[in-house]
């Protein structure tokens, strides 16, 4: 089963309902009501539960002592190292998403956690995937090592192809596409970018549509990347201004920001 952090997993036909409907929520930005479906009884259902409240830390600012609290209760029923090494997984993205935003530098922590699930996931597992495009986002974010982060992006991306995991191929295509815009490889980066959008368009990934949308129209010309950045604006006013860190990209010059 694909890691509940980046997976599709609720999107299909056959899914049970409870999966469905966490899903339908969490792609709407609503985390702590679909974190509220799930007890904490089990490890599986206390690591989906970090997974959704850390998310939200991620792409909100917000509700990081939550987070914290669910992580811990993953970590103290984990059993076994694929559950440890999951939970370490999310203890460096947190650590990383807290780092990223400024609320305090825990890269340091978002290393030794990312390594320490890198000891305990197995090569090949689906698991994988996830933990080599999270040590992307440090080498691209953190550490400014470009080279470092496409090489770990794309053996992600390789991962989650291999394994069928829709989403995270929506990640993968998008931060490549990004490297290769840095690079001045337009017509690279608008194919990844228009790979991503399309992958989330199919999933229903809302929360996930307004940034493909914008990263989609630094490639195009007018009229379509005005088209694109006011279908991006239109999403993120739908969620609440969610993710913040499109504040600033969306908000027309001269508009007053709340």
């Amino acid at each position: 089963m694909a890691h509940p952090a980046m997976s599709g997993t609720g999107t299909n036909a056959s899914d049970d309902p409870l999966r469905t409907a966490i899903w339908r929520l969490r792609s709407r930005a609503c985390w702590a009501d679909a974190a509220a479906l799930l007890q904490p009884v089990t490890a599986s259902a206390a690591l989906q539960r970090a997974v959704l409240l850390v998310e939200r830390c991620l792409y909100t600012e917000q509700g990081w002592a939550e987070a914290e609290d669910a992580l811990r209760t993953a970590e103290a029923l984990a059993d076994g190292d694929d559950e440890r090494g999951a939970a370490a997984c999310e203890r460096g993205q947190l650590a990383y998403a807290a780092t990223l935003h400024g609320v305090r530098d825990r890269a340091d922590e978002a290393r030794a956690a990312l390594g320490r699930a890198a000891a305990l996931i197995a090569p090949g597992a689906p698991e994988r995937a996830l933990l080599d495009f999270r040590r992307g986002l440090l080498a691209e974010n953190l550490t400014r090592s470009p080279q470092a982060a496409r090489a770990a992006y794309r053996r992600a991306h390789a991962g989650a192809a291999a394994h069928a995991d829709a989403l995270l191929l929506s990640f993968t295509w998008r931060h490549l596409a990004g490297l290769a815009l840095r690079d001045g490889e337009l017509a690279e980066a608008r194919h990844g970018f228009a790979e991503s959008l399309r992958i989330r368009e199919e999933l229903g990934y809302l929360v996930g549509t307004a940034p493909a949308l914008a990263s989609l129209a630094e490639t195009e010309s007018e009229p379509e990347a005005s088209r694109l950045l006011a279908e991006a604006r239109r999403l993120f006013r739908l969620l609440g201004g969610v993710p913040t860190w499109l504040t600033h990209q969306l908000t027309p010059p001269g508009a007053a920001t709340a």
